[in-house]
């Protein structure tokens, strides 16, 4: 794995071994920023799932201005830690160990989000249940674009006032959901 382009280009990332963390592929990375390429700079950036912590970070190194990336594992906030270091954007960068439902309590009322992606574990209705926590802490600012990563049977429901638009890549299915302005 590796920051594609920007001011951290080519830098190398690291993921937990094993099958723990489920890292965004190459492809359907390079797929993900090609959707969105010209509505980075200056967005504030939620990664709710972080893993490996390569969606923010890609972000940031593409001109978003900041990022908390939120991981319940300790190992895992450890990883983005050291590849926030190793890509030196870690001054624009809050890694955040808490499971995504305490997260969202936390900040609801006192953060909103500009870029939000949510790659969580693959389970059918997962990131609906997501979604509709998500809006309702009102997490999402005004033009929100929230981008999602799942199987074929966890594409989220249409939400009332985005338009959304799906790339699947293989077995994986990538949902971009823009706020209707």
């Amino acid at each position: 794995m590796r920051i594609i382009t920007g001011k951290a280009r080519g830098a190398r990332l690291i993921s937990l071994p094993g099958d723990e963390t489920r890292p965004t592929a190459e492809k359907v990375k390079e797929g993900v920023f090609s959707a969105i390429q010209f509505d980075i700079g200056g967005r504030t950036v939620l990664d709710l799932f972080g893993g490996s912590g390569q969606l923010a970070l890609e972000a940031l190194s593409r001109g978003a201005d900041s990022a908390v990336i939120v991981d319940s594992s300790r190992q895992a906030a450890d990883i983005i830690r050291r590849n926030a270091a190793n890509t030196g954007l870690i001054p624009d960068c809050r890694i955040v160990c808490a499971d995504w439902k305490e997260y969202i309590k936390s900040a609801s009322g006192k953060q909103k989000f500009s870029l939000i992606f949510l790659d969580p574990p693959y389970k059918a209705g997962f990131i609906d249940e997501v979604l509709k926590r998500l809006l309702a802490a009102g997490l999402a600012d005004d033009g929100a674009i929230i981008v999602s990563e799942s199987a074929i049977d966890g594409v989220p429901e249409p939400i009332p006032g985005y338009t959304g638009k799906v790339y699947r890549y293989g077995k994986t299915c990538v949902t971009v959901m823009r706020a209707q302005q």
